[in-house]
């Protein structure tokens, strides 16, 4: 293990797989300043990091969370944001709080529902295309007129959301997922708490038959959701709801374009949808480093000793290029099916991947659908990442389209 402490600064974001590369070579575990002058943990390997995702010795207690970022508060940069209602959801809970929130919000958020959307996205997807098929001839930013617009009309119809907040939302879950300015993403929490606020209480008066007014009434042996933990659950799902699938999407789809021989592959083999979103999600997935979890005594890593009460994030990015995990990890494989973390491991497993999944597949076949040709419309080196340690997605993809055009008879 390296003898310093390493810096993670913005530079890392833009060339991530890079930055962990060398990690993954130097060590299984590095200390590191985070953006916003944190110390942790960093756990490159798949192997460890799939055994940490799932350790109960490394808590997400929110408590115990918050007292210990108290501890680098002394020059001000870091913000006590689980001090907040609406960030003690079940991310951040330790059983048996995280069992009993996990069990009342898995009874409103079910597969049967889940899969009940599916002619829902098809429409939205079919409807979204449509228009940038209208639209082709210049270049057209494929986050902003299709990857964005799918996931956040469909969890925002799915929560019961009205259309005129779905672009407020956006605004609102890009600057709280920022590493930038602590006041621009506690503004954007707050904004997004009240709207909430207001949101469940309307619900609570007037039912009707979506996911919100279901948390309402999820119950298990006369127990209930407060309206704290309704709101905290309702932010959860708003940001991870739609912005998995946005990078998923996004990634994916420069992943392809990088990679002409994967999409030529995928377009004459529709079969391979499954396996190519799961490879997605292995090769170039949208969560960068796992949140927050900290140490409840020490702990060995590959023969790393990290103390009790510090900071551990597990770099999902790193552990899903690992080359003792996969073979020639840096080259996208559609056939390759991988088992991969992108989505966590254990008891904190993302409740929405079978969401995320169903709406890639459909947004991925609706592409291969409605256009002939996809390609870059500027050289990849001027594409950027969004300035996150939470969520590696780009700022901007844009993109020309060729429409597919009807067989002539």
């Amino acid at each position: 293990m390296p003898d310093h402490l390493l810096t993670y600064d913005p530079a890392s974001l833009q060339d991530p797989h890079g930055f962990y590369r060398l990690l993954r070579e130097e060590g299984p575990v590095h200390q590191a300043t985070m953006p916003l002058g944190t110390r942790a943990w960093i756990i490159t390997r798949y192997p460890d990091a799939r055994a940490a995702l799932n350790d109960a010795r490394l808590s997400k207690d929110a408590d115990g969370l918050n007292q210990l970022m108290r501890e680098y508060q002394q020059d001000g940069q870091v913000d006590t944001d689980n001090d907040r209602e609406m960030f003690r959801h079940m991310l951040n809970a330790d059983p048996p709080d995280h069992t009993r929130l996990r069990k009342l919000v898995t009874k409103a958020f079910t597969a049967r529902r889940i899969e009940a959307l599916r002619p829902r996205v098809q429409e939205i997807s079919d409807a979204l295309l449509a228009k940038l098929a209208e639209g082709a001839g210049g270049p057209v930013d494929l986050l902003d007129e299709y990857a964005f617009p799918l996931p956040i009309t469909v969890i925002c119809e799915l929560i019961g959301v009205p259309d005129d907040q779905r672009d407020e939302f956006r605004a609102w879950t890009n600057a709280a997922l920022s590493t930038g300015p602590r006041d621009e993403a506690q503004a954007a929490a707050m904004a997004m708490a009240q709207y909430l606020t207001g949101l469940i209480e309307d619900k609570r008066a007037q039912p009707t038959d979506d996911l919100l007014s279901a948390l309402l009434r999820a119950s298990d042996d006369d127990d209930q959701l407060s309206a704290g933990e309704v709101l905290a659950m309702l932010f959860l799902l708003m940001v991870a709801g739609h912005e998995t699938t946005v990078n998923l999407i996004g990634n994916g789809t420069l992943a392809l374009l990088r990679n002409p021989d994967q999409l030529a592959a995928l377009r004459a083999d529709r079969g391979l949808l499954p396996s190519a979103i799961e490879e997605f999600l292995r090769f170039d997935g949208p969560l960068n480093l796992a949140t927050f979890r900290f140490t409840k005594e020490p702990i060995e890593i590959d023969g790393v000793t990290i103390p009790a009460n510090e900071f551990v994030m597990i770099s999902l990015l790193a552990a899903n290029r690992d080359p003792h995990q996969y073979p020639d990890p840096d080259r996208l494989d559609l056939r390759r099916d991988p088992s991969h973390v992108a989505f966590g491991h254990g008891i904190h497993f993302c409740l929405g991947a079978p969401l995320a999944r169903m709406e890639a597949e459909i947004a991925f076949g609706g592409l291969l659908d409605h256009f002939d040709d996809i390609e870059l419309a500027v050289p990849v080196e001027e594409l950027e990442y969004r300035n996150s340690s939470l969520i590696h997605g780009l700022a901007r993809l844009p993109v020309l389209v060729r429409p597919r055009t009807a067989a002539i008879v």
